[in-house]
This record gives structure tokens, sequence and C-alpha cells, in this order.
């Protein structure tokens, strides 16, 4: 073969890689080493000659062209080194354990939970998770046939906009004569509101103006969101964690995180972001420190995840057999919104062996990877979900993804319970220190009205340093009346000189059901931040007088 064709055939290989493949050109990364091997082959092979004397082949002793020499098995050599050995001399745990244990920074130890969880109102707490997102997405798109037919629905990821909590996927192409035929750009977003599942949305407007989603994941030739990063100054950078995020104005981004390798070939860390405008492909890149404040997360979910077994497997060293004091996370992250709309990364954590207990969680900033764990013991997401599913068992529903809040200063998970359908039934709260502890309702109102109820019974099984601080009131109803919801008759009634509007049940005290307009009471209460406030006792003081 002429050395031209060679070089055609070698300038191919290496264009067909940088198209479809987006290799790294920096250290760390195996892309660009393994294209060289490739390359360092084809070479050899076309300096091979294989002869066939007589009817049986034979392989003729190799021959290489004068110039060549040895040279390509040099190089082959080298590269076959460089992407087996200088990864495990420079990335090898076992000589790095402490800068692995240390990547995820310092771990301060939390002491006041509503500093990253505030307590919340119930008309604030999550409901729809990521899978009824997809399913109540899916609806609104099939009301839709002609669209239906076009795209597909992108990747829900939950963001906030503005001050309210949404679950948000592009429209993406669904095939290749889609995109032909629609190439500049799908037309719009779904948004499904997170704590109301009747909030659905197909937005494809801003301001009067259409949306169109040009660069996606879906889309070809230049139009593709990561080559078309890669082929606009992204060809040396790690990018990892594309996520579909929109500004506080609706305008729709691609905002993917930007890292390193700081411990050779391992050791993955962000340092910032890059923001693609999904409309005009305008690119902005930023650190950590000057991100946007409507962008929710730099650091990626399996970035925290493996930061965070590390710094549990190896906080003795490599060499810790007993597994002394190792931690591990239990089920992975799940994205939680604290205090001033910061959101983080939420996990437990649980000693090596250990099955259903933890002993504490762990929360981590979603854009500093600032990480504080809680010492406080408990029951895992599973136990939770087990525990909120045994509570209707008879019923066959399943509990949803546990999602951390603060109830009054106690640490609790919230669940669906969802039928087979993946509707949801009912809702459940477990608290975190003890997973027997249980709430559930056909309402969050009923829930936490039970849940309530039943961490008040448990007495010293909860922490009581941990709950809210109770006032005592003595007062004269001037309003009240009965509300019967599933078989329960719940009380809402008004006090002199208070604004408030107070709920309690016969459960509470025999007393609700016989008192009227004029009675003297006194009631007990939490201070939390519910705008309907559940009574925790009722003493109606007029009664036999």
């Amino acid at each position: 073969m002429k050395l031209y064709k060679q070089i055609l055939i070698l300038l191919l290989v290496v264009a067909i890689s940088l198209y479809f493949y987006f290799p790294v050109f920096n250290f760390g990364f195996t892309g660009l080493p393994f294209l060289l091997i490739i390359l360092t082959v084809l070479w050899i092979a076309f300096n091979i000659k294989i002869g066939f004397p007589g009817k049986a082949p034979t392989l003729q002793k190799f021959s290489f062209r004068q110039s060549l020499g040895k040279i390509p098995f040099i190089i082959l050599a080298i590269l076959l080194i460089y992407i087996s050995i200088v990864p495990a001399i420079t990335s090898w745990a076992l000589f790095r354990s402490d800068d692995y244990q240390k990547l995820i920074g310092k771990v301060e130890i939390g002491e006041n939970l509503s500093k990253h969880m505030t307590p919340i109102s119930v008309e604030k707490i999550r409901v729809v998770d990521q899978s009824l997102a997809e399913l109540l997405g899916d609806k609104v798109l099939g009301s839709q046939p002609a669209l239906g037919s076009q795209v597909i629905l992108g990747t829900f990821t939950i963001q906030k906009v503005k001050n309210d909590l949404y679950w948000v996927a592009p429209l993406l192409h669904s095939g290749f004569f889609k995109w032909q035929q629609n190439e500049s750009g799908t037309n719009g977003y779904v948004m499904v509101n997170a704590t109301n599942e009747r909030d659905v949305r197909l937005v494809q407007k801003i301001n009067g103006r259409d949306i169109r989603i040009k660069y996606q994941p879906e889309a070809y030739f230049m139009d593709n969101l990561e080559r078309y990063l890669y082929f606009h100054g992204y060809w040396n950078t790690g990018l990892t964690d594309y996520t579909f995020e929109i500004d506080d104005e609706g305008v729709p981004y691609w905002v993917v995180t930007k890292y390193t390798k700081t411990i050779g070939f391992g050791g993955e860390d962000a340092t910032g972001v890059v923001v693609l405008n999904a409309e005009t492909g305008t690119i902005k890149e930023y650190t950590i420190a000057n991100t946007p404040a409507w962008i929710d997360r730099i650091q990626p979910a399996e970035f925290i995840e493996s930061q965070l077994n590390d710094w549990g497997e190896y906080v003795k060293g490599y060499f810790n057999f007993s597994n002394n004091e190792k931690l591990k996370i239990t089920q992975g992250v799940t994205l939680v919104y604290g205090e001033d709309n910061n959101s983080y990364w939420y996990t437990g954590l649980t000693s090596v062996g250990s099955d259903e207990s933890t002993v504490g969680f762990a929360l981590v900033n979603t854009r500093t990877k600032q990480a504080t764990w809680y010492k406080q013991s408990g029951a895992t997401e599973a136990a939770a979900q087990s525990s909120a599913a045994g509570k209707v068992q008879e019923k066959g529903y399943l509990a949803s993804v546990p999602i951390p809040y603060n109830i009054n200063n106690i640490p609790t998970y919230v669940m669906t319970l969802k039928d087979k359908a993946g509707l949801v039934k009912m809702y459940a709260m477990v608290a975190i220190e003890d997973y027997t502890i249980v709430g559930v309702g056909n309402t969050l109102r009923e829930t936490l009205m039970s849940y309530k109820n039943a961490y008040n019974m448990a007495g010293n099984r909860i922490n009581t340093k941990s709950k809210t601080s109770k006032t005592t009131l003595t007062s004269v109803i001037t309003r009240i009346n009965g509300d019967i919801k599933n078989g329960n008759t719940y009380y809402y009634f008004t006090l002199r000189k208070s604004p408030k509007i107070f709920i309690g049940s016969s459960q509470i005290s025999n007393d609700l059901p016989i008192s009227a307009i004029g009675d003297s009471v006194t009631i007990t209460y939490e201070n939390d931040n519910q705008d309907l406030i559940d009574i925790s006792s009722f003493k109606n003081r007029s009664v036999g007088k």
C-alpha cells in the first residue's frame, strides 16, 4: 500500500474517532492513548507482508520500510506501559488512600439541623418523584398526538424555578428523520410541580416567543450537544452530568459540569460549569464561585457518592481489614433543598456491614461541596420504606424514595405510597431516628397529624432535645366546626385574640366534640410554621362547671 494511502486511512480513523467518541486531550483521560494505540497498530499492520508459497499460507518475516525501523513497536510499547502501568502507580488507592479520603474536603459535624433543613409547611413538601413526573409528562405529551409523534421526553431533573420546585424535562427528537424534518429544534419542555401533581405544563413559548431546543443529545451532526461543545473548545476538558435546566425566566439551558482528574487517572472533582443556551448555542463558562444562582447543582451525584464512600472507606488508611470506623453511604444520594434555597445531596451513613441502621446522615452542598455529618443514629432509606409500606400492607402499596425533611426539628422521611400503576394513593412520614414511628394518611395534612400523634406518644424514644418548643395558650373559642374526612372527624376552631386556625381530633381530647363557642379552653401546640396549627393537647375549662 502506498504511503499516501496509509496516511489517508490514519487520518480517516482520527476524524471518525474525534467525531463520534470525543477523546479528551488531557492527562488522566484514556481516550487519547487508546486512539494512539489504534493508529500505531494500523501503522504496523500496513507494513506487515504475508506470503502464500505453494498451497499452504505461511507468515513471512516482518518487513518494515527501512525509514521506519522499529519505531512503531517502540511507540506501541510506550503507549501500553502508559495505559496500564501509569494509572496503577498514580491512581491506585494502595498508594493514594489519604488523597482519596480527603477529596470530599473537610466534613463538618452538624449540630443545628435547621441550618440545612428548615422546618417546612405541608404545602411545600415534595410529593412528586421522578417516576411520577415521567408518568404525568407522558400523559400531557400524549394529549397532543401531533406533537407526541415527533418528540420524546428527555430526563426529568428537579430544580428551583424562582421559589417553586419543579421537575423539568426537554422535548427531544424521536429519531434521525424527525430531526431532519425539524432542524430548528424541538418546541419546548415539560414542567411538573414537585409539590402539586395537578400542576403539569407543556411550555412552548416564552414571552410570546416560540421555544426551539436546537442543541440536544438526540440531535445529529453539529446540533448534537456533546459534539457541539467538543468542537467549540472543550476537546481538552473533562465534561459530565449534562443537565437540562431553565432560568427564572424560563429560558432553556444545558448545564454541564467541568471536572479534572486530581489523583492520577482517578479522583474526579468538579471545577465549574459550562452553560449552553439550548436555543442559540451561546456558551458561557463559570467557576464554582461565580456560577449563577439559578443553577442548582455543580457537583454530580456520582462524584459525591464516590467521594463520600472513599472518605468512609479509608478513614484508617488502606490496610484496615477489621473495618474499624469504616463508613459507607446507604443507597445513593437524593437532592434536597434547605435554607435560603440552597440544595444539598442527602444520604444516610452506615457502618460497613450494617443493614438497616445508620450512624447519621450527610448533607453535601451541590454547588460548593461543603459536607456536613449529623451524627444521629436511625434507619436507612430502605428500612423506612418497608416501615411505611408495612403500615398499610393490606393495600399492597409501594413506598417512593424517601425525602428527608425537618418536621418540628425531627429529621423525618416523607414518602408517597403508590399503587402498582404508579399513582399516589397515600402519604407516609417516618422518623429517621426510629422507623417504628410512622404516620400515614390520605392527605399530607392527615399524615402530619398522624405522625405528630405517633411521635408524641413515643415518649423518650425520640430525642426530646430535637423537638420544637411548645406554646400553652388559654383563651375563649370564637368559632368551632367539625369536618369528617375518611371516617375521621377533625375539629377546626379559632381563639379570641389569636389569628391562627387550630385543628385537632377526639384522639387528642374527649373535650373537643363537646366544646362550643364561648368555652374557655387551654391548648398546647408546637411552634412550627404551618398555616393550620395542629394542637398537642386540649382542655375545656368550662366543662363540668
